[in-house]
């Protein structure tokens, strides 16, 4: 099953807070992107955000799962979608602690 574009323009909006709030769509799902960073992931129409030290801090009762089959555990976000300050920061936290993205390079 895929996300749904309502969703994911619903935690788009509720994530503005943190700042330049930007998605890709990637293997069928969808990537979250705080400024150039790359901080989430929605799949099947649930929030996964990248694990760092200071967002787990900021969670405190985190809960973790694979967003997709395979995949390395993240910070699965159940209940606290709807508290658009609260998203806010955690996106802005988790993006704060994660590095610049490598230039690619051209062919």
């Amino acid at each position: 099953m895929s996300s749904t574009q309502v969703f994911v323009d619903f935690i788009v909006s509720q994530a503005e807070g943190a700042g330049h709030i930007t998605f890709r769509k990637m293997f069928g799902e969808y990537g979250i992107y705080c400024g150039s960073k790359f901080v989430a992931l929605i799949c099947d129409d649930m929030l996964f955000v990248k694990p760092t030290k200071n967002g787990r801090t900021f969670i405190g009762n985190v809960t973790e799962a694979p967003p997709y089959p395979g995949a390395k555990l993240w910070f699965l976000i159940e209940d606290k979608c709807e508290n658009s300050n609260w998203l806010s920061q955690l996106i802005k936290i988790t993006a704060q602690e994660l590095p610049e993205p490598k230039p690619k390079v051209k062919k």
